[in-house]
């Protein structure tokens, strides 16, 4: 990494966060602490730190481009935003790889999976169910993801898409694919749905969509009702309840009813399994199925 950041990208930091000239917060697992080490500077030093990490990943920043999200040599992932949009400062956030691909034994050891829930999910990934993981941001759903996918059989093909590639997964057979964002002349931009059309040309055994953010989540339920199982995804939800709003939510950006979406979604998602951080630590707050309800909306039901 470059700049005066790669002195507190230390082991067991998960996040780095510059808030223009107010400083720095760093997050080691138990929330977000100021670093009273960061040295003071002052606006333009922080847009040059924004540029040069930026730059490090293929792309560039300006006020016509306001807004990057870039993935750097190592699984580095930073996003940055400028002036005028950021109006405090230029905002630098950096999500750190950890040094090994997460795998379930050691998120047991974490606190965030118990043994019983361990048993339950390599079940779930031996039976090929498909998976959906949800939480808030910054709740270990694409760790958990990653540990679980670890766990399928390795004569089994694996076919992730991502916005930006976070994805690290123990298993000796994916293919990762990864969004494109438009060129300075606003040409050769690859969205994530079109990726999912792509993959499912790819003779994958799992198809892995990083995170559901938008109209891509048609051509996931899509796929995952069409004999692709053992699939799975993540989803920012504040809880369990949560989900079935924002599934119809991202259901309408791709012109679905909440019918429809409830509908496909129930047959499509055989396990919900949702994350919480608490008292500075991560772990499966609860686990449910999608269904449809008495008032023919869709559900989650706890298990």
């Amino acid at each position: 990494m470059l700049g005066s950041l790669a002195a507190f990208a230390a082991p067991g930091v998960t996040d780095l966060l510059v808030n223009g000239v107010a400083g720095l917060w760093i997050d080691r697992g138990g929330g977000l602490l100021r670093a009273a080490d960061w040295p003071r500077l002052d606006e333009d030093a922080v847009r040059e730190l924004a540029v040069r990490l930026v730059a490090a990943g293929g792309r560039h920043i300006d006020e016509a481009t306001p807004a990057v999200d870039v993935r750097l040599p190592g699984g580095v992932r930073v996003h940055a935003v400028v002036p005028p949009v950021a109006v405090t400062g230029t905002t630098i956030s950096v999500r750190l790889a950890g040094p090994t691909p997460w795998r379930l034994d050691a998120l047991r050891a974490s606190g965030m999976v118990t043994a019983a829930q361990a048993d339950r999910l390599i079940d779930a990934v031996a039976q090929r169910r498909n998976l959906l993981i949800t939480g808030a941001a910054g709740t270990g759903k694409t760790s958990l993801l990653a540990a679980l996918l670890a766990e399928a059989p390795p004569t089994e093909r694996i076919v992730t898409i991502e916005d930006v590639a976070e994805l690290r997964i123990d298993h000796p057979h994916v293919v990762g694919l990864e969004a494109r964002q438009p060129n300075i002349e606003g040409a050769g931009a690859l969205a994530v749905d079109r990726l999912l059309r792509e993959a499912l040309r790819m003779r994958p055994d799992r198809i892995v969509l990083g995170e559901c953010r938008g109209a891509e989540i048609r051509e996931l339920i899509t796929a995952l009702n069409t004999g692709h199982d053992g699939g799975a995804g993540t989803l920012h939800a504040n809880s369990l309840d949560d989900v079935p709003s924002r599934l119809e939510s991202l259901g309408a950006l791709a012109g679905m009813s909440a019918d429809a979406i409830g509908r496909q979604v129930a047959s499509a998602i055989d396990l919900v399994v949702h994350l919480e951080r608490r008292s500075g630590g991560r772990r499966i707050a609860a686990m449910g199925r999608p269904e449809i309800g008495d008032g023919g909306r869709l559900e989650v039901t706890a298990e």
